[in-house]
């Protein structure tokens, strides 16, 4: 009888580690809590760079008009507004009024960077840099 009910309890134990194993394998990866992104998001960054938007990015399509023109044009149509720096371009959330009085312009935008988006906390005209 012991040996009947410790059989059973092993058969019972192995298939229900099986089990776990095959519902763990189908799931997602998950990232870890302390992942650079998360932490990026936390803490605020400030950025400098052209204000531009998310379809033209640092090359304007309308060659007739001038980046601050093209650029408030592509809003108009529902691109967000960017920032580009260097080579990278981020995508602008929030402060749109201020964003579109400096649309062309140098700009230093405060906010938390997630990837390529920026929750935009503050925008303010670039200070010229002294050479």
């Amino acid at each position: 009888m012991k040996i009947r009910r410790t059989v059973v309890n092993t058969l019972a134990f192995l298939t229900f580690s099986t089990m776990l194993m095959a519902a763990q394998m189908q799931m997602p990866a998950s990232t870890p809590v302390t992942s650079k992104p998360a932490q990026a998001s936390m803490t605020p960054e400030t950025l400098t760079g052209t204000v531009s938007d998310s379809m033209c990015g640092a090359h304007h399509m309308e060659t007739d008009k001038s980046e601050s023109e093209c650029t408030r044009e592509c809003v108009k149509k529902g691109t967000k507004y960017a920032l580009v720096v260097g080579k990278k371009v981020y995508t602008l959330d929030g402060h749109e009024a201020e964003l579109d009085k400096l649309a062309g312009a140098r700009a230093t935008v405060k906010g938390s960077v997630m990837g390529e988006m920026v929750m935009v906390e503050s925008v303010a005209a670039a200070k010229k840099s002294a050479k």
